[in-house]
């Protein structure tokens, strides 16, 4: 996958962001609730500070410091004149949460329903499960959790994503967090159509729920519950959840989505959305086809 950062990437981000962000401003005017500035602005706008976020998480770097002092600095001074110290940058970055979320939903919002939509979770470690009692930073919003790979302390990313690799929906819990949720698969599913799959973790009593809203949830059965004739379109459909598995994979690797070296809650919120909306503007994704299945239908997939 080339994911070469260039400087029409940088151009293409800010862009968007700023577009989003003046909508966003004459939203709130026209509301009768006036966006509110500060009488003394610092040199990087908003809509700088998330460029430089999620430019970074799209790079490829995965050192924030090293990119913004040789990157945002040197390589691309002249795009961000003022740009300050990276410490100042740092102390900047709470003031752009608002703005960053508005830019994932917004984001996520251009994903296309297919019908054909995979879901899953990935931890989040913040640090290593001995140092749970000692973590300062986390100790009031992560968690310790269990997944199929053992115990862990911090967060859960849900993602649902469509056959395309593109977000759907997403969500962020803390690590205790079960799959398999009603609360949580309801505000992931409750607006889709057609087919979603997903692993034994989410089997639920929600199945007829989703199914009369017109979703059906396809989970691989476990063994000691009753055996169903087999259904080789769904199977494959089962065999081909790994593709949500690429996702994470990507966004661990590339997007760098997951770190222990956080000093503040909200900043490493920001780092995980700013990552998701790198993801959501690379070029290639993993994807997958079945044209046995009417996916321009949704309703009848």
């Amino acid at each position: 996958m080339d994911i070469q950062f260039t400087e029409n990437k940088l151009i293409e981000l800010f862009i968007e962001v700023d577009d989003l962000f003046k909508a966003y401003k004459e939203y709130k005017k026209k509301q009768g609730d006036p966006f509110k500035t500060k009488t003394r602005e610092p040199g990087l706008n908003g809509s700088e500070v998330c460029t430089i976020l999620v430019s970074y998480n799209y790079s490829g770097y995965k050192c924030f410091e090293y990119y913004y002092r040789q990157v945002i600095l040197k390589s691309y001074a002249d795009y961000f004149p003022q740009a300050p110290s990276y410490q100042r940058f740092i102390s900047l970055i709470p003031r752009a949460t608002d703005l960053i979320y508005l830019w994932l939903l917004y984001s996520v919002a251009q994903s296309k329903k297919t019908g054909l939509y995979f879901i899953d979770s990935k931890k989040l470690q913040v640090c290593h499960l001995k140092r749970e009692k000692s973590n300062k930073v986390f100790k009031d919003v992560a968690r310790k959790g269990k997944t199929s790979t053992g115990w862990f302390f911090g967060f859960k990313i849900h993602l649902v994503i469509n056959n395309l690799g593109e977000i759907i929906s997403f969500d962020l819990t803390s690590g205790n967090v079960a799959d398999n949720n009603h609360e949580l698969l309801k505000k992931l599913l409750i607006s889709l159509d057609g087919k979603c799959v997903g692993d034994k973790g989410y089997l639920s009593k929600l199945f007829e729920f989703f199914y009369e809203n017109g979703l059906h949830l396809i989970t691989k059965p476990k063994k000691n519950m009753k055996k169903l004739p087999v259904d080789n379109t769904l199977n494959l459909l089962i065999d081909k959840r790994a593709v949500v598995e690429s996702v994470f994979d990507i966004l661990g690797t590339i997007c760098d989505i997951e770190h222990s070296r956080h000093r503040s809650a909200i900043n490493a919120a920001v780092h995980i959305f700013a990552a998701l909306i790198a993801y959501q503007h690379l070029d290639q994704k993993p994807r997958v086809f079945f044209p046995s299945l009417a996916l321009d239908n949704p309703k009848v997939a």
